[in-house]
């Protein structure tokens, strides 16, 4: 079987992970695969794979170009095989083969309020042309399946190819980690993200002599941006016991993760949410919103929910967990470990797509 794999968004925020992670597991099946993206970043994921060829492609995704005037050349090669995959729900004009797409999560139009009328009005275009396109529909969680089904019904087969974590957040070992006086936030900083949450219950922490840093692996601008009706409080945060970390690697993000005592994801909406199951493979306990989806995800892992929205009872909680002055590194039975992996997503799209 050949198949054709947009590849453009790796690189590009938990989209891209999620593919970057499976294409490994694709590439060691017995298909032979185009893979369209940048040349230079693909080059080395296929340098020692037969079974593989890269298509460069400048073409952005969602581009008025992607549309109606994609590059002939690369049409021809992609109508040459058997099908084309997506990783989400952009989908380039004038495909002729079966498609198949990723569409992770259905949040603008159920948070109308993250973007303009006109925003919500060009994505619900792209998310219906790629409904109306795809042969079947992946996505990450059951959550995200039923708000597809509900927008935009159910004569499409939906699969669940879940998200899952990088193998080697559990690869360490744990019993040398020292654990450090931090409370750690991970994730974009949009307002679904929950972070004002997470900023009132930590300051008023502090006013009742919480001792611990707030780290925000995020970009400073893009909260300002994301969340304007609290740019003024970014001023003077890192003077009150916050430090902006940016965006960082994997491997500097894993040392956080294992160093600190607790991670705090306060999220409003998700599709899957990676950075709960990371910290729990990475040795830290997670204190999460009660949303739908996580405890659909994690409702039977050892986390410890708050209810959604609530910073008084974030802040109970947080200090309830940070009690203990010498928090122990926690550790995952295997079957919570193996529950959500990439080669059982990348096997389950494999399947379908055969």
């Amino acid at each position: 079987m050949t198949i054709a794999i947009d590849c453009r968004w790796i690189d590009a925020s938990g989209i891209g992970v999620y593919l970057q992670e499976c294409l490994p597991f694709f590439l060691d099946s017995p298909h032979t695969f185009f893979l369209l993206g940048n040349a230079k970043r693909l080059s080395p994921v296929v340098s020692e794979k037969n079974n593989a060829v890269v298509l460069d492609c400048p073409v952005k995704p969602f581009s008025i170009k992607e549309i109606i005037a994609f590059p002939k050349n690369l049409l021809k090669t992609i109508n040459s095989c058997d099908c084309f995959y997506s990783s989400y729900f952009n989908i380039p004009g004038l495909i002729k083969i079966p498609v198949y797409t990723t569409i992770h999560d259905i949040i603008f139009p159920d948070m109308p309020e993250l973007t303009t009328r006109f925003g919500l009005a060009a994505r619900m275009w792209f998310y219906r042309r790629a409904f109306n396109k795809s042969k079947k529909i992946f996505t990450v969680s059951e959550f995200s399946k039923s708000r597809i089904e509900h927008h935009f019904g159910k004569k499409k087969d939906i699969v669940n190819a879940s998200n899952a974590a990088n193998p080697f957040y559990s690869a360490a070992e744990l019993g040398k980690i020292i654990k450090k006086k931090c409370i750690l936030f991970i994730g974009n900083i949009k307002k679904n993200k929950g972070l004002t949450i997470l900023l009132d219950a930590f300051f008023n922490a502090r006013k009742n002599g919480l001792d611990y840093q707030l780290i925000i692996v995020g970009d400073k601008d893009n909260f300002r941006s994301g969340d304007k009706e609290n740019s003024i409080r970014l001023e003077d945060l890192e003077n009150l016991g916050i430090i902006f970390m940016g965006f960082i690697p994997e491997s500097e993000k894993w040392r956080l993760l294992a160093e600190s005592a607790l991670l705090v994801q306060p999220s409003l909406y998700e599709g899957f949410g990676y950075p709960p199951l990371e910290a729990m493979l990475s040795g830290t306990a997670a204190l999460i919103s009660d949303i739908p989806v996580f405890r659909e995800v994690y409702g039977t892992f050892p986390v410890t929910f708050f209810k959604t929205g609530d910073s008084r009872e974030l802040e109970v909680k947080m200090m309830e967990l940070l009690h203990e002055k010498n928090p122990k590194p926690q550790s995952l039975p295997a079957s919570l470990k193996e529950k959500y992996s990439f080669k059982k997503t990348a096997e389950k799209i494999l399947k379908e797509l055969q």
